[in-house]
């Protein structure tokens, strides 16, 4: 399993540089309230935004993220501390899962509440792909006729059971997805988001091969392989990757309104909590 994504944990120094546009989590909550205007807020601005942050804390970071009108990332917020080829580092097949069996549970169970039934047989892209996709059972070879894999170690890609087929690629040398455009009803990207360092190009690239109308959805938890993972990442906290991803989408275009929901199983009288899990989509503009 993945160790925890610490903040300030394996990164250049020199990468603090290019944070310096990027809203810290006090700004952030600062900005969702409408105190970041050059005017004070109208109490009834207040009120709405204070209930929609205790209604759901996680959405309200999206609802009005005041991203700002440049991509606001330099370079160093995409350096790791292990640039080495990645091509090295995923050689060895790695059998194991990166988020613990509650936090499947939790992304298996939204995946069944948000992807197309069964019936309709949406067309699935499962990007940064393993030997295991956490898709709802029915959707399986069985009864769809596209679940495709893009991942980077063929070994991994050919136990995964839920593909109907793979492709073997690394999307930080090459970010051009090798499929057709309006191919896919869903692409997701289960705990690797924190690992692109061309992010504007591989969601410029998932709208490009979603059909109008379809689905992204980025998941990701608070654990990461921290050496791989972007200094933007690493370097902030939980609050600030869903503006992150969020950014993402907004600067590819074409997207309507990105959206934020905690779907954390949380402990209960028999069951612990799981890893904290949380999920950043948006839907393909129709037009």
């Amino acid at each position: 399993m993945a160790a925890r994504c610490v903040a300030a944990r394996c990164v250049r120094p020199s990468a603090a540089a290019s944070l310096a546009n990027l809203p810290r989590r006090s700004a952030l909550f600062a900005a969702a309230m409408g105190l970041g205007a050059s005017r004070s807020p109208s109490p009834r601005a207040l009120a709405a935004a204070a209930q929609a942050a205790e209604d759901d804390p996680v959405a309200s970071i999206l609802l009005d993220p005041k991203f700002p009108e440049s991509w606001p990332y330099g370079a160093d917020a995409f350096a790791r501390y292990d640039e080495a080829p990645d091509g090295s580092f995923y050689t060895e097949p790695r059998f194991v899962t990166h988020i613990d069996d509650r936090a499947i549970e939790a992304l298996s169970d939204y995946y069944a509440a948000s992807f197309p039934p069964v019936a309709e047989k949406p067309a699935l892209l499962d990007l940064c792909s393993s030997w295991i996709s956490h898709y709802p059972k029915d959707y399986n070879p069985s009864n769809l006729d596209s679940v495709v894999g893009l991942g980077m170690n063929e070994d991994e890609l050919q136990r995964n059971g839920a593909l109907t087929s793979f492709v073997v690629k690394d999307l930080n040398e090459d970010p051009v997805l090798p499929f057709d455009d309006n191919s896919f009803d869903v692409v997701t990207n289960a705990v690797s988001v924190d690992y692109l360092t061309r992010p504007l190009e591989v969601f410029r690239e998932m709208h490009r091969v979603l059909k109008p109308g379809g689905t992204a959805i980025m998941s990701f938890s608070n654990r990461c392989f921290p050496t791989k993972a972007i200094a933007v990442w690493t370097q902030t906290g939980d609050p600030d990757h869903i503006w992150i991803v969020g950014s993402y989408f907004h600067y590819a275009g074409g997207f309507e309104k990105p959206q934020a929901k905690e779907i954390t199983k949380r402990a209960g009288m028999l069951q612990r909590g799981g890893d904290p899990m949380y999920v950043v989509f948006a839907r393909k503009q129709l037009s």
